[in-house]
């Protein structure tokens, strides 16, 4: 074992001393021998490093040992069918060659494995030292070694000497062992010494939390019991992390997390509805979001007193519910509320709850779930004739094209139009001419039109043209200009500092100008219409 366990290099022996931290692996479902099935698993880098790492040692390797094949039953005569790919390694392909007519044999060389593994003589070859690394290393190299030895007595005496499918096996044998072993002593402090020699500040990311009975947490390790949240209305810090109260009962809702090297120097309630601060402290740290996060951030791996920042947005509106979460080093203090402003805080808290605000770019939210989500621009014009809308955009109204013709060329921008008898709705999917003034001066020249443009960026435009002049045209949120009465009518009481809802806010802006919206059934006739146009060199 030594001997072999010499030349084996500490890449490969660490991801295989790692196996038992991974999820178990999802195997084919066709009828497998169990050691390829553990085999499959084993990423093939770590396959064909071992493979050229042993193959000579092997070789060269002169073993004494008593008798251990002496129960397998003797390889059947004839021949079969047998299929493989220049891809796969050859370690595997040639383990399930063996497995197909000597399948006992595998069987024996787990057993003897696990049985040698197990016995108490090959103790101290199997302690492992040093860092996180060092010790994954040397824990999956002892297990690998011990297979390659084992495998290699029990094959050879088999008359099945091959070293790749010796390699192979004991890959797949090592694989399945070192799943269901624990962990030597001294990982978890090593995992943790490693966690906080690279962890950096600041740090932050955003990912999706499944809640469950109204409540994510922020956990060092088990979900932490929790109160009413009578206090503040939002959230809890409790033995082991901190609680959230949502709005929703159960699933996915947007959590961005910050890990800050210092204190914020500024409050951010811009955005969000309700905003606390409470204090936190972490046992041991490394806090991450619960129940069923994706990868996010964690908190820092070390204890301590911290300080964290619950933003929540929505928390009415599960359509739009979100949590931003802020977490610092800091003293002990008291909780501290910013921002009280959702119904259910009030409701939490006891307070009556505030009346109800009319958010009319609410009823445009359908827009995330159609063909414009992405990118579009939406125009309304007044006063002229769908042909002449056409002709201000710089197509040609009789020369009308399948709008699936058109999405497939992406050579030329296009465009769809809806005639209401007085009034011309015009789609462009992932287009921006709408948002040109000669276009908008040239369709408003006998009433009024106005324009949304969006984009995968976040890149906006909101534009307002009548009687032939551009009124206004901006980037909604980036400080508005100088506006007519009737423009700064359209945009009242929409909040475009406020990014969330964007889109929809500007689409209410184009409805009040013009008089018209758009409608989901609007998107419906024009599919049903089948009938757009080609904008050329545009």
């Amino acid at each position: 074992m030594p001997a072999v366990r010499a030349v084996l290099p500490a890449a490969p022996s660490a991801a295989l001393g790692r196996l038992a931290l991974e999820p178990p692996p999802r195997f084919p479902d066709w009828p497998e021998a169990e050691v390829v099935r553990s085999l499959r698993s084993v990423p093939s880098w770590v396959v064909e490093r071992v493979h050229g790492a042993v193959e000579l040692t092997l070789d060269g390797l002169v073993i004494a040992a008593p008798p251990v094949t002496g129960e397998l039953t003797p390889p059947s005569s004839g021949s079969f069918g047998f299929l493989s790919s220049d891809s796969e390694a050859e370690a595997v392909r040639e383990t399930r060659l063996l497995a197909q007519f000597r399948p006992d044999l595998l069987e024996l060389v787990a057993e003897l494995t696990a049985a040698v593994a197990a016995d108490e003589t090959l103790a101290p070859l199997l302690v492992a030292e040093g860092d996180e690394g060092g010790i994954a290393a040397a824990h999956g190299a002892a297990y690998l070694s011990i297979a390659l030895v084992t495998t290699a007595i029990a094959a050879r005496e088999a008359g099945q000497p091959g070293v790749a499918a010796i390699v192979g096996t004991a890959l797949g044998v090592a694989a399945g062992l070192r799943r269901a072993a624990p962990m030597p002593a001294g990982y978890a402090e090593a995992v943790r010494e490693k966690e906080r020699a690279e962890y950096l500040l600041p740090r932050s990311g955003s990912t999706s939390v499944a809640v469950r009975d109204h409540v994510f947490a922020l956990t060092e390790s088990a979900f932490p019991a929790f109160g009413d949240f009578a206090e503040n209305g939002l959230a809890e810090a409790a033995a082991g992390g901190v609680v959230i109260r949502t709005g929703m009962a159960a699933g996915p809702v947007p959590v961005s997390v910050r890990v800050l090297a210092e204190p914020p120097a500024e409050v951010e309630t811009l955005g969000w509805e309700e905003v606390v601060d409470l204090s936190w402290h972490a046992d041991h740290g490394s806090a991450s979001l619960a129940p069923s996060a994706r990868v996010g951030v964690t908190t820092p791996p070390w204890p301590g007193d911290y300080r964290v920042r619950v933003h929540a947005y929505g928390r009415d509106d599960p359509d739009v519910e979100s949590y931003g979460i802020w977490v610092w080093a800091a003293p002990a203090e008291p909780p501290r509320v910013h921002a009280r402003a959702d119904r259910l805080g009030h409701r939490l808290r006891g307070e009556p709850e505030p009346a109800l605000v009319d958010r009319p770019e609410v009823r445009y939210r359908w827009i995330r779930q159609s063909r414009l989500a992405v990118a579009a621009t939406v125009t309304v014009a007044t006063g002229l004739p769908a042909a002449d809308v056409v002709r201000g955009f710089g197509a040609d109204p009789d020369r009308p094209k399948p709008p699936a013709e058109l999405r497939q060329a992406y050579a030329d921008p296009w465009l769809a139009v809806l005639d209401l008898g007085g009034v011309v709705l015009v789609i462009e999917e992932n287009g921006y001419l709408g948002s040109h003034e000669d276009v908008l001066t040239a369709i408003s020249r006998a009433g009024a039109a106005a324009s949304m443009f969006w984009n995968v960026n976040a890149v906006t435009r909101l534009s307002f043209a009548r009687d032939g002049e551009l009124l206004a045209s901006f980037e909604p949120g980036l400080g508005e200009p100088d506006l007519s009465p009737e423009t700064a009518a359209a945009l009242a009481g929409l909040d475009f500092e406020d990014y969330r809802d964007l889109d929809e806010k500007g689409l209410v802006a184009v409805e009040r100008f013009t008089g018209r919206g758009l409608h989901a059934e609007d998107l419906e006739e024009i599919e049903r219409a089948g009938v757009a146009y080609r904008v050329p060199g545009a």
